[in-house]
């Protein structure tokens, strides 16, 4: 599936617009991860246990938004956006969102 966080693409042309699609999950905090990166970012550099599930957790909404997009009936989405926010202390939200469309290569 063809993901551009533009809201055309160069090269292809849209046939039909399906609607807006997302990928969504929440996160608890681990609490002994949390103190581990505490105590790194007191030190310096890159918290990479925490930056690890954030790779995870975006690969994971983007798998989810592309299955909802191909439930419609598309082969792309257009204007790809990736919203974060913090619920409460401990729970984090991660949403991948745009727009199906189905599409198809120019010769």
């Amino acid at each position: 599936m063809l993901i551009s966080t533009m809201n055309d693409l160069p090269g292809w042309a849209i046939d039909e617009v399906l609607g807006e699609v997302f990928g969504l999950t929440v996160r608890s905090r681990n609490v002994v991860a949390q103190f581990g990166a505490g105590l790194q970012s007191m030190l310096g550099g890159e918290v990479t246990g925490m930056t690890q599930a954030l790779v995870d957790s975006r690969f994971q909404v983007i798998q989810r938004m592309q299955e909802e997009a191909a439930a419609k009936g598309g082969n792309a989405i257009v204007a790809m956006r990736f919203d974060t926010s913090e619920m409460g202390q401990t729970w984090t939200e991660i949403c991948a969102y745009g727009t199906a469309v189905r599409a198809h290569k120019l010769t």
